[in-house]
């Protein structure tokens, strides 16, 4: 009886070792940035995409303030925040020349948040470095995937903290 006893004590006690194991896995930490070369209207239209509740947080440790960003009410202060931090987390080179990128704004779709920028008078690029930090002062296990489309042709890679740039040559 002693014997069962001693069993199933070391199988609970191993169970509930795996079972808090398990929720202090760390989630995956992700961004997706796609740049799209809009030849015609000589623009860059970027997205980035970022889990929700990551990003709140980010903005709430570096701006400490408190973030919602499904909030309607807090639309225009969010937009602040995000403009902020994209600005100083992303940044785009044509033929090696920076180019100035225009927050559009935000938008939520389900766990994620989908951002906008464009930038504008892009004569058609033989490279584009796309260099991002975003979620980098939060996470030392985040993963950016980057995708560039230049007439029709993707080209795409994941950078892995701590490198933060991707160049797509055409």
């Amino acid at each position: 009886m002693h014997f069962l006893n001693t069993k199933f004590v070391t199988l609970f006690l191993v169970f509930a070792l795996i079972s808090s194991t398990k929720r202090l896995k760390h989630p995956l930490h992700v961004s997706t940035t796609e740049v799209n070369v809009n030849a015609k209207d000589k623009t860059l239209e970027i997205s980035t995409r970022v889990f929700s509740d990551d990003f709140e947080s980010v903005l709430a440790k570096i701006y400490k303030q408190k973030t919602d960003l499904s909030k309607p009410e807090l639309k225009t202060q969010m937009d602040n925040l995000i403009k902020k931090y994209l600005l100083s987390h992303l940044q785009i080179k044509t033929n090696g020349k920076v180019v100035a990128l225009n927050y559009i704004g935000f938008e939520q779709d389900h766990e994620a948040t989908n951002i906008y920028l464009e930038a504008e008078k892009i004569n058609a690029p033989k490279s584009i470095d796309v260099s991002s930090t975003i979620l980098y002062d939060m996470f030392d296990d985040q993963m950016s995937i980057v995708h560039v489309v230049n007439g029709g042709v993707r080209k795409s890679t994941k950078i892995l903290y701590p490198d933060k740039t991707f160049t797509a040559s055409f």
